[in-house]
């Protein structure tokens, strides 16, 4: 199989464990078989490989996300990289490029694009191959994955078959009606579109010549700034008359809101956390040190991170997000593809920060124009290496660091210190990368 997973988008819903550098899909929430945490593009991933380990994967994602993603998912996975945010259509449409141009999948092959934060079983991916061997069919230009109404919701597109076969042509789809009309759409048979689809990459090849002049990855790439920002359902789906849907019947969640998500939760607590026996309906997610206790409180969620810390009531959780865009701060938890780091104190002048180094990976060799730096060694062992000179590093060990000195470090072990910055002006941008032989 071509799968591409979309995983685009910032994240203030989840408040305060997403930000704008750590989308939900991140999140480790879910307790997999071996006791350990997972987050949402984890179990889509370890989902797909399951169904098909062979099946060549590419997620379409920001720049600011491909650490996260080389963090969780490891190196070898695809990433169409886009270089600003423009909405699904010119995401699609640059993955398909990717997989044509970068990747050498030839046009007739049919690929199947889906998100990578819906809640779902070992059935679900099942369903991406039967997506894949209809779109190959070329029976028609989309195939569909549509789901079962529960309500007249907003949030999703109606899909309007033909018929109540497994397979159908489609005599409608509209994206995400107002209520009322959502209501007609369920009357006359519609189903959830679940933003699931397959089909042949010579399909949106010519699709994207047609709407936007050209198809090729580099002339895309190069302008794609420039594209128009609107989603592959209005651009494309909606206007498509030969398009089928496959119904299907297992679990399927958009955990879009903490309301939505903790329902999907198999534990009450998690991290140092715990409540008494007269909580009802309560969650807490506490990425904190410090313990977090919980008392006569009912239909609740409680979330803490280095980003600050959410007490709401769940049903009101959905409404989030015009309250978390008047929070004017900086990022406090980042994972890179190397480790996290996490900010502990930030002061006139310094920076505190708390950094874990993976086993076998190590940061850029760099160096700082406008702040000195200070690393102080409290776990495990690797090596630095500083203007040049190479040092074995353990417990206890200070490094110190001027401003312009290029520096970095190897970790053996899992590798925890603690990074004192020190300047008057400590910034993101302030970093000269240089070439290294590890």
């Amino acid at each position: 199989m071509n799968i591409v997973l979309l995983s685009g988008g910032s994240g203030k819903r989840l408040w305060p464990l997403s930000n704008d550098i750590r989308s939900k899909q991140f999140i480790k929430l879910f307790k997999a078989e071996d006791g350990k945490y997972e987050s949402m593009v984890q179990r889509i991933f370890r989902g797909i490989r399951k169904v098909d380990a062979g099946a060549t994967i590419t997620i379409a994602t920001s720049k600011t996300q491909i650490s996260a993603i080389h963090n969780q998912l490891g190196d070898e996975i695809g990433i169409s990289m886009e270089p600003c945010r423009r909405d699904t259509f010119p995401a699609i449409a640059l993955a398909t490029a990717y997989l044509h141009d970068i990747q050498g999948i030839s046009e007739e092959e049919a690929v199947v694009v889906c998100p990578v934060d819906p809640y779902v079983e070992d059935d679900y991916f099942v369903m991406f191959k039967k997506l894949g061997e209809q779109a190959a069919k070329g029976e028609a230009n989309l195939v569909l994955m549509g789901i079962e109404p529960t309500d007249p919701s907003e949030k999703y597109g109606y899909i309007i078959p033909r018929n109540k076969a497994s397979i159908s042509n489609v005599s409608t789809f509209k994206e995400k009606p107002d209520t009322k009309t959502a209501e007609s759409y369920i009357e006359q048979g519609a189903i959830w579109n679940s933003g699931v689809f397959a089909y042949q990459l010579k399909y949106v090849l010519n699709k994207t010549n047609e709407l936007l002049g050209t198809s090729d990855y580099a002339e895309l790439f190069s302008r794609y700034e420039t594209l128009p920002q609107i989603s592959f359902d209005y651009a494309i789906v909606e206007k498509e008359p030969k398009i089928q849907v496959i119904r299907f019947a297992g679990q399927w969640k958009d955990l879009g809101t903490w309301n939505t998500l903790t329902e999907a939760m198999s534990e009450d607590c998690v991290g140092n956390a715990r409540m008494d026996e007269t909580c009802r309906n309560v969650h807490i997610i506490n990425e904190l040190g410090m313990p977090i206790l919980a008392m006569g409180i009912h239909d609740a969620v409680i979330s803490a991170s280095p980003d600050g810390i959410l007490v709401s009531n769940k049903e009101r959780s959905g409404y989030i997000k015009p309250f978390v865009d008047q929070i004017n701060q900086q990022n406090r938890f980042a994972e890179k593809s190397w480790g996290s780091f996490c900010v502990l104190d930030v002061g006139n002048g310094s920076m505190t920060v708390k950094v874990t180094i993976n086993p076998g990976q190590h940061m850029n060799y760099h160096s700082h124009k406008l702040r000195d730096e200070v690393w102080t060694i409290v776990s495990g062992k690797g090596r630095t290496v500083v203007d040049g000179m190479e040092q074995e590093i353990g417990l206890g060990d200070v490094i110190t660091m001027q401003a312009g000195c290029r520096h970095t470090i190897f970790a053996e072990t899992e590798l925890i210190l603690i990074e004192i910055q020190l300047g008057k002006e400590i910034a993101v941008h302030d970093k000269q990368k240089y070439p290294f032989e590890f």
